[in-house]
């Protein structure tokens, strides 16, 4: 069974992947909430601002999503499922408009399979979006410090940063061992490969989160 994806699929991940680059702007640009408030509008250097903020949203949090979740896709795949990701909508909104009053929780949407499997598949098909968000950091990692080692403080400089530092959030939280998070799944497999992952992820979230 190979990797496919229908339109609606594909519809869907554009949606999650642009709802949560918008959402994250909203939360890092609290001068675009002001404005709209207001009802004003941005100069064309505040414009500018808020699309840079806008890119740098897409090529971190929208990638570190998708690739998470296509992560669990290309694996329920090869454990012969039939997958695909389907996006929440009602938490979209949510997400969006939980940004404009200054927090936010982004739920966007998993990727739901079928077919039979045993614990272990199921458990490795959870385990494969954090891994990638760890991954993912890694690759933010060089870029990130090489940057700091320079003295650079510019574009580049800040999707490396954000990069890194949703990378590892993402990791982070979804490793832990609650509701429709994969820890739960992975826990639910083996504690020890669960603890072997968790661990290292937890502390690194705290970090990015307080530190980066």
């Amino acid at each position: 069974m190979g990797l496919q994806f229908s339109q609606r699929e594909i519809r869907d991940l554009a949606v999650a992947w642009l709802a949560l680059g918008v959402a994250f702007t909203l939360l890092l640009e609290r001068q675009l909430v002001a404005a709209l408030d207001l009802g004003g509008s941005l100069t064309g250097l505040r414009a500018g601002a808020v699309a840079g903020t806008l890119l740098v949203s897409l090529l971190t949090v929208g990638v570190g999503f998708l690739l998470h979740e296509l992560a669990h896709k290309v694996v329920a795949v090869r454990f012969g499922q039939v997958a695909a990701f389907r996006a929440d909508y009602r938490m979209l909104g949510f997400a969006v408009v939980g940004a404009l009053v200054g927090f936010l929780f982004a739920a966007p949407g998993a990727v739901v399979h079928r077919g039979h499997i045993t614990a272990k598949e199921n458990g490795l098909i959870a385990l494969a979006g954090p891994v990638t968000n760890l991954l993912l950091a890694v690759v933010f990692l060089v870029p990130f410090l090489a940057a700091v080692a320079a003295g650079i403080d510019g574009f580049l400089w800040q999707v490396a940063r954000r990069g890194l530092q949703i990378n590892l959030l993402l990791a982070g939280f979804n490793m832990l061992p609650f509701g429709p998070l994969d820890g739960r799944k992975i826990r639910a497999w083996s504690t020890l490969i669960w603890a072997v992952v968790a661990g290292p992820s937890l502390v690194l979230a705290v970090g990015a989160l307080f530190v980066l």
